[in-house]
C-alpha cells in the first residue's frame, strides 16, 4: 500500500512499545517507525500489507489514540 503516516498520542518509550505489541499483529517487522520529537508524533509505515483503518485500530487496540496524516 505504500508509505501511510499518522498522528498518534503516543508520548514516551513506553507508549511507542505497547503500539509496536500491537503492530507486530499485523505489520512485518521493521515495517514502521516513530517520531516521538515531532509535534504530530508521527508514526511512518512504509510498505503496508494493510490499510489505514486497520492500524488505527491497532494503535487503538493499545489504547492510544490515531489518525491518518493526509499525503
Amino acid at each position: 500500500m505504500g508509505k501511510l503516516k499518522f498522528r498518534a498520542s503516543a508520548k514516551c518509550g513506553g507508549c511507542t512499545a505497547k503500539i509496536d505489541g500491537e503492530l507486530s499483529k499485523i505489520l512485518p517487522a521493521g515495517s514502521w517507525s516513530f517520531d516521538l520529537s515531532s509535534p504530530d508524533k508521527t508514526l511512518t509505515v512504509t510498505d503496508s500489507p494493510v490499510g489505514a483503518p486497520e492500524i488505527v485500530g491497532a494503535i487503538q487496540a493499545a489504547g492510544y489514540r490515531a489518525e491518518e496524516i493526509p499525503a
